[in-house]
């Protein structure tokens, strides 16, 4: 590619894909609401509210792909899901539209199926399942990254991610840790591909211990290599087991299943 977008450059995924993404293009552009390190050699710097329709289409002109990591990144109030992953992802869509951006990366989560059970293995073909305001919204995006492929031939791969840190966190997290480096080789997948369509796929590393079936998008080629099973021993030594009630336990989505709706 000659350029690659990245938005929400400036946070923990964003980061790490900076370092890894490199070579995919001429020119990276990074762009967040907050402050980016600054430029590399072959980097430009954009400061954008999603929010803002002008700044967006600024933002797009000229990318020849996007992954779009960027809005709002956890549980928050209407106001602020709205603003960032309502309104900006319908800025963005509108954006590669008159910009002839084809190909997209769609940062959604396992929170838009979090009141699916734990002892229950789902592939992409489930209804939706939100957990909060912000499950809501990446269903959301992912409906909208449907209506532009249908209509207008925007391909993307919208990404389910469950937890991307650089090792799991507790117990839940055995089943959905997804590692920087099965990430970054998932998104050069979806650029690879000659046509991607506008499938859903989970984000997880190749955990033992599992909550999803990535089988109907095995063509995308994708096979991750790192396994949250390797870190069992130390979580197990480390914190409690929750109880067999807890949300953690019980539902996929986790805490945020317990969550009240959050006001201003």
């Amino acid at each position: 590619m000659k350029r690659l977008l990245i938005t929400g450059a400036a946070g923990n995924l964003g980061i790490e894909m900076r370092a890894r993404l490199q070579d995919m293009a001429d020119t990276l552009r990074l762009a967040d609401i907050g402050a980016i390190d600054a430029a590399g050699p072959n980097e430009e710097i954009h400061q954008c509210d999603l929010g803002d329709a002008a700044a967006v289409d600024a933002m797009v002109e000229g990318c020849d792909g996007i992954v779009h990591l960027g809005g709002q990144s956890t549980e928050a109030s209407w106001a602020t899901i709205r603003h960032a992953n309502f309104d900006g992802v319908y800025n963005l869509y509108e954006a590669c539209r008159k910009h002839a951006c084809n190909r997209v990366v769609f940062a959604s989560s396992n929170h838009a199926i979090g009141f699916y059970r734990q002892d229950q293995v789902i592939d992409n073909s489930v209804y939706p399942r939100p957990d909060g305001l912000y499950g809501v919204s990446k269903v959301f995006g992912e409906m909208m990254a449907s209506v532009y492929h249908d209509k207008f031939g925007i391909e993307t791969a919208s990404l389910r991610i469950g937890s991307s840190f650089p090792e799991p966190r507790n117990h839940r997290m055995l089943s959905t840790w997804l590692s920087f480096d099965d990430l970054a080789q998932l998104i050069r997948r979806i650029f690879d591909v000659p046509r991607l369509g506008c499938p859903v796929i989970y984000g997880a590393s190749a955990n033992t211990a599992t909550f999803w079936d990535n089988s109907r998008t095995a063509w995308i080629g994708w096979s991750p290599r790192d396994n949250a099973e390797a870190f069992r021993a130390k979580i197990d030594a480390t914190m409690e087991k929750p109880a067999a009630d807890a949300p953690d336990v019980v539902y996929q989505g986790g805490g945020f299943t317990a969550d009240g709706i959050h006001q201003e």
